[in-house]
């Protein structure tokens, strides 16, 4: 079990490396959004929301068009993301609380297994120092998934994603130690209780003072200040812009007239906010301008040469907590939102950065998904990835290369539609719905280069195409959580 190395200043180094130089290998910075749309930057086609750091970093690094998520939900996605396996066979593939919302019964999400080979672990071996701050959703408190145990040195942030529905809790973890911020309790799961609903004075209670995404984004640049001197990953999964809606009244005012819009009122789920358009927007915004920050930071420091920025989001735009996706055109045209095993549901933006290596301005339709940035990180640090995983590097396609990739991707979701499948194989893809009803389910097919937006199932003149899908699906692995798996998906 790795465990957490020197700390100074709250924040890890390592003491007697070796400066950081050009022979050395590059910093990783790695930025995930959470339930942020394939529509939802500047550089991929919004127009009302301001971006403009990402599409700086878009401008000097390379967009990708067909990058996929692990999953169409939060703590599946991360844990592709991190061991490098697909829902085919990984050990997270749906959402599974632990524990509840309020403070005291903080216990986060199913965890990781202890002994799991992540990429942290895979860039500690590799000499590197590891950091994680933001979301975790993948082991609570109590659990040997945190990510002290999962290959990361340093940790400062949500370690349960239901605490993390709300932008003022009352603390977040530094790895196993709690700290407090300056926020009272209150929980992000209400209705509006006020008399006025267009009163902005009566949404206050549903605001704090130590907003986290920015304690979070100023403990980012002190890893990086710290670690400047030493190769570091340095993994940011952000909060926003999912809901709850909230956001400092400073970005809130960024917004002032940009849109007609009425009070979210809230419900069971989600809070509600007086002018719940701008309030998104403004999340998103403020984001960028952390990210604005941090690559600031690299330049500053002198390390922006030496080190990959990339930057995703773990799923499509959400359908619930007052977030307006069609008004957004959240995902640019595509089929489905969060949850859903269709494109806008799992395709998601993904902008890499490395000077001198990585050529500016450029675009990718490079077919990737989440479980390649484990070989990825490996190639880029130099070091040899598990042989026993699903992902192939991506890095050829950053550096310029082509490759005719026809491999499968595989996903399956079991929150929604009664259980969900999908599978892609070039051009093809493949969608299964109601399997735990049907494990025989219809196969609706889609050819993603003459209909992205799956507007046209054509599944009766493919047989063959289905046929192959279907064998991919039903190579899938039992998970040990029963809920998690089909009741049989042999040939029918």
């Amino acid at each position: 079990m790795t465990m957490p190395r020197i700390l100074a200043l709250g924040i890890l180094v390592i003491g007697g490396c070796t400066p950081v130089t050009d022979t050395n290998p590059p910093n990783i910075v790695y930025m995930l959004a959470d339930d942020l749309g394939y529509g939802e930057l500047g550089s991929y086609g919004q127009s009302l929301i301001r971006t403009p750091n990402l599409d700086r970093l878009a401008a000097d690094g390379m967009r990708f068009t067909q990058h996929y998520s692990g999953s169409p939900v939060c703590a599946p996605s991360r844990g592709t993301l991190l061991t490098g396996l697909s829902t085919l066979r990984s050990q997270i593939r749906d959402n599974y609380e632990v524990g509840g919302y309020p403070d005291p019964e903080e216990l986060g999400q199913m965890p990781l297994d202890s002994g799991t080979y992540t990429i942290g672990t895979m860039l500690q071996d590799a000499g590197y120092v590891t950091g994680a701050i933001g979301k975790w959703g993948l082991g609570g408190r109590e659990s040997l998934g945190q990510p002290r145990f999962q290959g990361f040195d340093y940790f400062f942030g949500y370690l349960d994603q239901q605490l993390a529905h709300n932008f003022y809790p009352t603390h977040l973890w530094r790895n196993g130690s709690r700290v407090d911020l300056d926020n009272e309790y209150f929980s992000a799961h209400q209705r509006f209780e006020g008399t006025d609903p267009t009163d902005p004075e009566q949404y206050k209670r549903y605001q704090g003072n130590d907003y986290s995404l920015d304690v979070m984004a100023d403990d980012a640049l002190r890893f990086i200040e710290e670690n400047r001197d030493h190769p570091f990953f340095l993994y940011l999964p952000f909060t926003i812009p999912h809901v709850a809606l909230q956001v400092p009244d400073s970005s809130l005012a960024q917004y002032d007239g940009a849109f007609e819009e009425e009070p979210y009122l809230g419900d069971p789920t989600y809070l509600p906010h007086h002018r719940p358009l701008s309030a998104y927007a403004g999340m998103i915004t403020r984001m960028d301008d952390h990210i604005g920050r941090i690559l600031d930071h690299l330049d500053e420091l002198g390390l922006a040469e030496n080190t990959v920025v990339m930057f995703t989001s773990d799923n499509g735009t959400t359908y619930t907590g007052g977030v307006d996706a069609e008004f957004f055109e959240s995902t640019a045209g595509l089929r489905g939102l969060k949850g859903s095993l269709y494109e806008g549901g799992i395709r998601v933006p993904l902008i890499a950065r490395w000077p001198g290596h990585i050529e500016a301005g450029t675009e990718s339709d490079e077919v990737s998904a989440f479980w390649d940035m484990m070989p990825t990180f490996a190639d880029i640090a130099g070091v040899e990835a598990p042989a026993d995983i699903d992902g192939t590097s991506i890095l050829p396609a950053l550096l310029g290369e082509q490759r005719n990739d026809d491999r499968s991707l595989y996903w399956e979701y079991h929150g929604l539609w009664n259980g969900a499948q999908a599978v892609r194989v070039g051009q093809w893809k493949g969608v299964r719905l109601g399997v735990h009803e049907d494990p025989h389910a219809p196969i609706e097919l889609y050819d993603l280069e003459a209909d992205p937006f799956e507007t046209s199932d054509i599944a009766d003149r493919y047989p063959g195409v289905v046929e192959q899908i279907r064998a991919v699906m039903d190579s899938r692995t039992e998970s040990d959580h029963k809920p998690w798996n089909f009741a049989s998906t042999g040939e029918g």
